[in-house]
């Protein structure tokens, strides 16, 4: 007998359902980011509360990788690019920086855990999930659970809290709700008829780079390749069309359900301790990537909704999701992203070998949580 689970189909549909229950919520009750943070919450409310009944298959995910990448990748222009290089000294910085940031709160997560700073320090990275993941199996010592768990608490705190931030008096991005909501209606009526012909042929580019990206190891290839693949057909000259918003609002749900079912509290020991440390890292972290983002938004022209989403320790998805949403400068948030994407992929993990190797206390062979 074959060991692979087949897909659950009804599971599927009650997931699905629950999903679009919470989007429509939200949307009623005007959260920002509706289609994203509503099926997120639904699913990981309902799952917690009722164990094995959600099943959200990851090619679902992946579907809506590749449509982000599209949408990134037409941020991409030749313009946007060249701009891109000028702002490579401060990518450095507020990398440098935010993960210096990261190192200080990790400490006093593990004074007060009791967890090991090496563990701490895993769950306080802001790369990429699967990226850290992949790191703390290779690094001797390390909670795998406890890094898991910080980690989608980071990210879920980051999906919660940056759009209310964004559309908060603090950054005040949308000041008239139906006025914009005339105009995402008028781009929803332009998108539908202007996506003919390129669109096939963007949508075959992207599909192709998400699987030669996966092929490759290219770090969250289903979003990054289509990017790659989309920025690169552009400068050929071939025009590729803004796609409408129901179908951004399809991705936002399979991302966010995605990102629900991920979490499950439940499974931890210690739970209140872990939760409220983990919860209270991630607002520090919030914090800190706020201001920095003033601290941007002083030394560049760019807004504080633009620097707040190029640095905030989220997924770029989810970040390109909201920048698209409202309107930022998306080529400077998929940028500052991905420099710090790379920064952490290539250059994180021998500094980080190396600094734990030396540091004091590490010696000891308990105290890891």
């Amino acid at each position: 007998m074959s060991n692979h689970k087949p897909i659950r189909i009804g599971a599927v549909a009650l997931t699905l359902v629950i999903a679009i229950v919470g989007g429509l919520l939200f949307k009623l009750i005007h959260i920002p980011v509706p289609w994203l943070l509503g099926p997120m919450i639904a699913t990981l409310i309902g799952n917690n509360l009722v164990e094995d009944r959600f099943v959200w298959p990851s090619q679902f995910r992946n579907t809506a990788l590749i449509i982000v990448g599209y949408t990134i990748g037409l941020s991409l222009s030749a313009a946007a690019l060249k701009e891109m290089t000028h702002q490579l000294p401060y990518m450095l910085l507020m990398a440098v920086l935010l993960l210096a940031y990261c190192a200080g709160i990790a400490y006093v997560v593990s004074k007060f855990s009791g967890m090991g700073y090496k563990t701490a320090l895993m769950g306080s990275i802001p790369g990429g999930l699967t990226q850290v993941i992949i790191l703390a199996e290779e690094t001797e010592g390390i909670n795998i659970t406890a890094v898991t768990f910080t980690q989608v608490t980071r990210l879920m705190m980051i999906i919660i809290c940056v759009p209310l931030i964004v559309f908060s008096p603090i950054l005040g991005q949308l000041k008239d709700p139906a006025a914009a909501g005339a105009a995402g209606a008028a781009v929803d009526t332009a998108g539908w008829s202007g996506l003919f012909p390129n669109l096939p042929i963007f949508a075959i580019a992207s599909i192709a780079c998400a699987v030669v990206g996966n092929r490759i190891k290219l770090p969250t290839a289903y979003m990054l390749g289509p990017a790659i693949g989309t920025a690169l057909l552009q400068l050929t000259g071939l025009h590729g069309p803004a796609l409408p918003g129901v179908i951004t609002d399809i991705a936002q749900l399979m991302i966010g359900t995605y990102v629900g079912l991920m979490l499950r509290p439940g499974q931890l020991p210690n739970k209140v301790r872990t939760l409220s440390l983990a919860i209270g890292s991630s607002l520090l972290l919030i914090a800190g990537a706020l201001g920095m983002a003033l601290l941007l938004s002083v030394l560049q022209p760019v807004s504080e909704a633009t620097g707040l989403l190029s640095l905030a320790p989220g997924g770029m998805d989810q970040m390109g999701i909201i920048a698209h949403e409202i309107h930022a400068d998306l080529s400077i948030v998929a940028g500052y992203q991905l420099f710090r994407m790379f920064f952490i992929l290539f250059v994180v993990p021998p500094l980080l070998r190396t600094v734990l190797r030396i540091r004091p206390g590490n010696k000891k062979r308990h105290g890891v949580a």
